[in-house]
């Protein structure tokens, strides 16, 4: 899964690059820099890539999140409808908009169940946050159409998916707008960093001004000379990122995720070959990115008794039933309603009173599904890891199937 396993003398040679002219910044000082621009060719290169309009690289995956949401122009008295199995930055950056965020549940594709979004959308939803979980895309094409029968806006959060495709075009470019995770374990790492893309211009435009305390990049004055139509914050990528994110994107189809692809399927096919395991449903096999390999038991007692003869093998699956950044169940500060704030907000507004709470059993069909499934991450660089990885799914097929 993570891009830092190949990182070799393309990337070296794209930093060297950027320190050769001293000039970290991604704008301006044109002559010092000899006009090389490397986030902006990251974009450019990104959105081609994507086949969208436009890519603007920000500082994270959770920043890529804000940045979009702000451009749609959501905020407090809204709700925004998102997945109860995510990472925590997906509805931490509702929260940090004002807005309060909906969990809807999972189905089989272990991503957003457009039959149980239809019922969570109320007057004040402004938004819809599919997560592509696990490398695969979630049913994208019906989810948008739930959410255009409400002219609602889809951000597709394409974080864990880098790379992945549905029917051929690009996770993140269905919605109005998609965000990208570029941070260390990502398919595509420049350490820490994101992308928003869309193919609205006025949304880019709104995008890029927020992201840079709201500099409205007019690029007939100087930087200082720039007016500004709106306030911002700063959430920009530097030139190191966006050096890192070139090389990394031009091995992208060709290296990591050939190989991951070669290695899911291995893996695969050994856990096919035992009597009662079942796969993930993923909408287009052929655009999975294979960072992931998930199956199901038959039930949670032979979920755990699977991992725990794996995990005696040294190589444990992920149990996300159990994991504390991915679970609805399992997060403990947004079900306790843990604010930094003595006002209690998000959670409280000043009066006191709740605005949004949760409780654990809300999604009993994610729970259901996360209960009985295990995950083998792929690697890029497996050949030691395979082979224990193989030994270990024979040996738990024959012990507790």
């Amino acid at each position: 899964m993570p891009g830092y396993e190949i990182i070799g003398e393309e990337e070296k040679n794209e930093i060297l690059d950027v320190l050769s002219r001293k000039m970290l910044f991604r704008y301006e000082f044109d002559e010092q820099r000899e006009g090389i621009y490397k986030v902006e060719e990251f974009e450019k290169e990104f959105a081609k890539y994507c086949g969208v309009n436009h890519a603007l690289a920000v500082s994270s995956g959770a920043a890529a999140l804000r940045v979009a949401l702000s451009a749609l122009g959501v905020g407090p008295g809204d709700e925004v409808i998102t997945q109860g199995f995510t990472f925590v930055a997906t509805w931490e950056a509702i929260l940090d908009t004002g807005a309060i965020p909906v969990f809807a549940e999972i189905d089989d594709s272990l991503c957003l169940d457009p039959d149980d979004l239809a019922g969570k959308i109320s007057s004040r939803t402004r938004a819809i946050i599919p997560v592509h979980m696990c490398g695969a895309q979630a049913r994208i094409k019906e989810i948008v159409s739930v959410a255009d029968s409400h002219g609602i806006p889809v951000l597709e959060d394409t974080a864990q998916s880098c790379g992945g495709r549905f029917n051929g075009k690009a996770l993140g470019s269905f919605g109005k707008v998609g965000t990208f995770s570029f941070d260390s374990v990502k398919t595509l790492t420049t350490g820490e960093g994101g992308m928003v893309i869309t193919n609205d211009k006025e949304l880019y435009i709104r995008a890029s001004e927020y992201h840079d305390h709201g500099h409205d990049h007019d690029p007939d004055v100087g930087r200082g000379l720039e007016k500004r139509n709106f306030i911002g914050l700063n959430f920009r990528m530097m030139e190191l990122q966006g050096a890192l994110g070139l090389a990394q994107l031009r091995k992208l189809d060709n290296t990591i995720l050939k190989r991951q692809r070669e290695n899911k399927s291995r893996i695969k096919y050994a856990l096919s070959k035992i009597g009662r395991i079942t796969f993930r449903n993923i909408p287009d096999p052929d655009g999975d990115s294979a960072s992931f390999v998930i199956f199901f038991l038959p039930t949670s007692e032979k979920a755990k008794e699977f991992n725990r003869v794996m995990t005696e093998e040294d190589v444990g699956a992920v149990y996300w039933y159990e994991n504390d950044w991915h679970y609805f169940e399992r997060w403990e500060h947004l079900l306790e309603g843990k604010s930094l704030l003595p006002s209690g907000y998000p959670f409280k507004n000043e009066a006191g009173e709740t605005r949004c709470s949760y409780q654990k059993s809300s999604l009993p069909k994610t729970a259901e599904l996360l209960s009985r499934a295990l995950t083998i991450q792929i690697n890029i660089n497996m050949d030691e890891q395979l082979p224990k990885i193989l030994d270990a799914i024979e040996k738990a097929g024959k012990e507790v199937i």
